[in-house]
């Protein structure tokens, strides 16, 4: 097969003699990594090169790259142009592909609790790393944009590069989860101290994000298991130290979740006793209001009726002497209610 002379999008290479070359051309890599390439099973005794490339989701010749060239499965060629794959690990025939989600706050939108995920897709086979990402993928960019680093990982085995990619893309919870507390304890003051009607609505917004968070940490929390524990081709025990690593970050990343769940709760809670509570005391003012001028009600009402004769009628002193005797009933009343303690 002849390979199309087009550049990719970005590769690393470091041959066995320890050199580094980068943006290689498609026929260039498709020599390394066809049969008896420098990609391949090195003979007993020397060293092996290991290459790395890195495709954008977008790249026209992405396909035709990852089916030609490195001859993967379709499926998996097909999953990693989707968005919606589901996070995995699987072992294929000469070659490991994974699948992991990153995830960030979304500065595009005017909700401030959007999230925003990103696939990364990687390839992992003897002598080679292949990553398949969309725009933004800092954690495949940060790594890139140091050859250095990047031919380092490289020459530490290609189980090396997948772990760097795999921790750098589950690192970015951290900061989601730093903003998060920092939401929540402004909750806190907003519900305890304030008591901002208008942090109902974002309450079950946060409660929103955090339970998307979960989604998207439960299957990768199963992924990380597998890549730290099953035995695999492409993963040796001592990388597979590094992925127990990143699967205790996963484990940490889903103890913050459920205490966050918990404080959400606990702070919705709160909301609804402080309305409960001020509705209370609305409903004991009005009470109170209602049971003081019970006795205008009744001594009004009562010397207004339509009699030729009423008591205190003719009298000059009737209307002051009623309206004493109605303040006083009533003074009499706020008392009985504190002297029995319910106001």
């Amino acid at each position: 097969m002849t390979a199309p002379a087009c550049r990719l999008l970005r590769s690393v290479y470091r041959t066995p003699d320890g050199a580094v070359r980068t943006d290689l051309t498609l026929g260039e890599i498709a020599e390394l990594v066809g049969p008896g390439g420098a990609c391949g099973p090195s003979p007993a005794g020397t060293a092996a090169g290991a290459l790395w490339v890195d495709l954008d989701v977008a790249d026209p010749e992405r396909v035709a790259v990852l089916r030609d060239v490195f001859r993967f499965h379709p499926l998996a060629v097909e999953d990693t142009g989707s968005p919606n794959s589901r996070v995995k690990a699987e072992e294929y025939d000469g070659y490991l592909f994974v699948i992991v989600r990153a995830v960030r706050f979304c500065e595009e939108t005017e909700d401030p609790y959007d999230l925003e995920t990103l696939n990364v897709c990687a390839f992992v086979g003897s002598g080679y790393v292949v990553t398949v990402h969309g725009e933004g993928a800092s954690s495949v960019n940060a790594i890139l944009a140091e050859p250095g680093r990047a031919a380092e990982l490289l020459a530490r085995g290609p189980a090396r590069v997948l772990h760097a990619v795999v921790d750098a893309a589950v690192d970015e919870y951290f900061p989601v989860l730093d903003q998060l507390d920092g939401i929540l304890d402004g909750f806190e003051e907003r519900v305890l101290v304030n008591f901002d009607e208008s942090v109902l609505r974002e309450l079950f917004a946060v409660k929103r994000l955090v339970l998307q968070l979960r989604r998207h940490l439960s299957p990768q929390r199963e992924v990380l298991s597998a890549l730290a524990n099953r035995p695999l081709a492409m993963l040796t025990g001592p990388s597979q130290l590094y992925f127990r690593d990143v699967y205790d970050h996963v484990l940490r990343l889903n103890d913050s979740l459920d205490a966050y769940r918990e404080l959400l709760g606990s702070t919705l809670d709160s909301y609804l006793s402080q309305v409960n509570n001020r509705l209370g005391r609305s409903s004991k003012a009005l009470s109170t209001v209602a049971t003081v001028t019970l006795p205008f009600v009744i001594v009004s009402g009562m010397w207004g009726m339509n009699f030729a004769h009423v008591p205190l009628s003719a009298s000059p002193h009737g209307f002051w002497l009623l309206l004493g005797v109605q303040c006083l009933i009533g003074a009499l009343l706020l008392g009985a209610l504190k002297w029995l303690r319910l106001l």
